[in-house]
């Protein structure tokens, strides 16, 4: 496990949550837990540190380098957006702050086995919760074209998303895709060699992503999140989210706005009738981006974008 990537904005994403002894955090995406050691280290004595993550290795990740303290550091196998249910098994009413990571770890990329990487054979699983009944594979040897096809451009914002899909549909009729070697050689054959060698990034880049995001329904789980994030803070609590790409920023922008200033009058009226009143104060009016010196150091973090809100 000694292959966890150096967590993208560290002491950016902890200071933002506020973090002092005696506070109860939650972490909803522990990775290679990182984020969890700095805010364990910042709230004891006498805080609550509650670690989540969908992901066997990270739990086990995360029981390995925290605190062995059952009477402070909860870490749970689960999903954040359960964390209602989660907390409640706690007898905790709620906390001082959340934080939320969405991205893959260097473990996940490079040593899980479970096909999240195209420079890689493995098995095209995709899967962060090995309980999940559906891998990639099985999307792609079950969706339509046209489905494959609305997949790759609405997930992955992929520009060849239809020639892409019609290429795999009639590949798969020989045999089944099952690796994602095998996967990444086939979008590669698929774009148009001009374009391919225009591009920055490999051409199953964005296949691979809109496949990673669909088999673990990570923008539903986002939304569904943050539509009662915020009850679960305590007043003054914070919720931060990091993201990796644009599909994740907006929904987490939107739904910040949409709490800072939830009223719904039209702009002619002269006052408020709507009732609607704010619950939140933006941390970040525009997202926060890492230092060139930690995309140096962390060439992972580059895309990163952190949004924070604090409740009124």
């Amino acid at each position: 496990m000694s292959d966890y990537h150096v967590t993208a904005m560290l002491a950016e994403a902890v200071d933002m949550l506020a973090c002092r002894p005696g506070k109860i955090i939650v972490d909803g995406t522990l990775g290679g837990s990182g984020h969890a050691r700095r805010i364990c280290e910042q709230i004891g004595p006498g805080g609550v540190f509650i670690g989540i993550d969908q992901d066997r290795d990270a739990i086990e990740q995360a029981r390995r380098v925290l605190p062995a303290d059952e009477s402070r550091i909860h870490i749970i196998h689960g999903n954040f957006v359960d964390l209602p249910l989660l907390l409640s098994k706690l007898d905790i009413d709620a906390v001082d702050g959340i934080l939320i990571d969405i991205g893959l770890s260097l473990h996940q990329i490079e040593a899980s086995g479970r096909g999240f990487s195209f420079s890689r054979d493995e098995p095209l699983d995709m899967r962060m919760d090995d309980r999940s009944p559906v891998t990639a594979a099985d999307l792609v040897a079950s969706l339509s074209e046209r489905e494959l096809a609305q997949t790759f451009s609405r997930l992955g914002e992929e520009r060849w998303s239809t020639r892409i899909a019609r290429f795999l549909v009639a590949k798969r009729k020989t045999g089944p895709v099952t690796t994602s070697g095998q996967l990444a050689r086939l979008v590669a054959e698929a774009v148009p060699a001009g374009a391919a060698r225009s591009q920055k990034i490999h051409p199953a880049t964005r296949v691979f992503m809109a496949l990673r995001i669909a088999v673990n329904h990570e923008l539903d789980v986002l939304a569904r999140f943050l539509e009662t994030a915020v009850d679960l803070l305590n007043p003054g609590g914070r919720l931060c989210v990091l993201c990796f790409h644009s599909l994740e920023d907006r929904i987490v922008k939107h739904r910040f706005r949409t709490m800072q200033h939830p009223c719904t009058c039209p702009p002619s009226f002269p006052r408020c009738v709507c009732g609607r009143r704010p619950t939140v104060r933006l941390l970040t009016r525009k997202a926060m981006r890492p230092s060139e010196a930690e995309i140096r150091k962390n060439p992972m973090a580059r895309s990163t974008r952190l949004r924070a809100v604090e409740k009124l």
